[in-house]
């Protein structure tokens, strides 16, 4: 991994900084305390070509690479959470499987819409019954001539609400297991979309996560992804990805953490001195440093392997579970330095603590990403 940034890559992170701190940062305030999805931000980042980072300039995007896209999600989460995960599913759940594994024509019919921010995307995996367990899917597809037919329910999909494009997972033969599921690239203004409810969550107000009802949704042939039964594979490598994205917002919510924390505690008088001297506070903003800067490291680490074509499970998770556990530590610890105002909505910390936890769960639990790290750790070694 090449640790010096490159022109574009700096480039990237240096304008969705420069959004973050002069436009986001208030749009993020408000977003949390109405639970209202930031619109203009999202708006704004389509024109700025952050939601097509990636995605090659001949689909519209801007042609740039993961470690780029880690950089941005970053930089946009130390300043609103929300819409970096907004940005991180449509980018690497949505955009990334499309561009990764469809078509010649999947890739011209969804991307050039998906990088302008015209369409947003959603990734619907989850179900009532198959979190952590994916392949414990009840959704089912059944062909019928030219278009499948999709009956099923989907729970927590991010950003479903609001999407356009949805890659949607179901059982074309249940019989065969995880090997029995099918991925398509789904246009949610079809018939037999519906979205059930909006959740009422702890943190990340801005983004909004659903459950979906599909009744007899025609999807066409034409918009499977791979071939039937590989909807496993579609999964498994999207999430690869999907991790970065999530350890790259972790990485800014704990950025975030320790930068209201070094403020604060250099303002903040506490027996004759700021608190910033003690050596109470010292340690806990030095634990927060280092663990925020491996976190980073880690994420850029998978960001690269994926963008040499190199297989990154295991980085990636190690990265997702690294930086969301450093997220929520220095949450924790930002929360305690501040002392009784940290529990009040009048600073952000209290924000970011509700906004950290949901790092260590969705896009695999730190249990599941665990289980991934020893599964890869043990095949390495025989």
């Amino acid at each position: 991994m090449e640790l010096e940034l490159s022109a574009a890559q700096r480039s990237a992170r240096d304008t969705a900084r420069r959004f973050a701190r002069e436009k986001l940062d208030r749009i993020g305030v408000e977003a949390d305390r109405t639970h209202r999805f930031p619109k203009e931000a999202i708006d704004e980042l389509g024109r700025l070509g952050m939601l097509g980072t990636f995605v090659p300039e001949e689909y519209g995007g801007a042609g740039l690479d993961q470690v780029a896209y880690a950089l941005v999600i970053e930089e946009l989460a130390v300043a609103c959470a929300s819409t970096a995960v907004i940005v991180s599913a449509h980018c690497s759940l949505a955009s990334w499987p499309i561009l990764g594994l469809g078509t010649d024509a999947q890739k011209r019919h969804f991307l050039p819409k998906m990088a302008s921010g015209e369409w947003l995307g959603c990734f619907a995996l989850t179900e009532p019954l198959a979190g952590s367990d994916a392949a414990g899917q009840k959704t089912r597809a059944v062909l019928h001539g030219d278009s499948y037919v999709i009956n099923g329910t989907k729970n927590f999909i991010t950003n479903s609400p609001q999407s356009k494009v949805a890659i949607v997972f179901a059982m074309t033969d249940p019989g065969k297991g995880h090997k029995g599921i099918s991925a398509f690239a789904v246009e949610t203004d079809s018939p037999g979309w519906q979205v059930v409810r909006v959740e009422d969550k702890m943190g990340i107000h801005g983004a909004h996560s659903a459950q979906l009802s599909f009744t007899d949704l025609r999807v066409p042939r034409g918009n499977l992804l791979m071939g039937e039964g590989d909807g496993f594979k579609v999964a498994m490598k999207t999430l690869d990805g999907g991790r970065i994205g999530i350890a790259a917002q972790a990485v800014g919510i704990g950025r975030a953490a320790l930068e209201a924390s070094l403020k604060y505690a250099q303002e903040r008088q506490s027996f004759g001195k700021p608190i910033s001297q003690h050596q109470a506070i010292q340690w806990k903003l030095a634990d927060m440093a280092v663990e925020i800067d491996a976190a980073r490291l880690l994420t850029l680490r998978a960001a690269s392997l994926k963008d040499a074509g190199k297989p990154c499970t295991k980085e990636s998770a190690m990265a997702k579970l690294f930086a969301a556990e450093a997220a929520m530590k220095a949450a924790t610890e930002a929360v305690q330095i501040h002392g009784g105002y940290g529990y009040t909505r009048e600073f952000k910390v209290e924000r970011y603590f509700r906004d950290a936890k949901i790092t260590e769960i969705y896009e695999g639990t730190s249990e599941i990403q665990r289980l991934v790290i020893a599964g890869q750790v043990l095949e390495g070694n025989r």
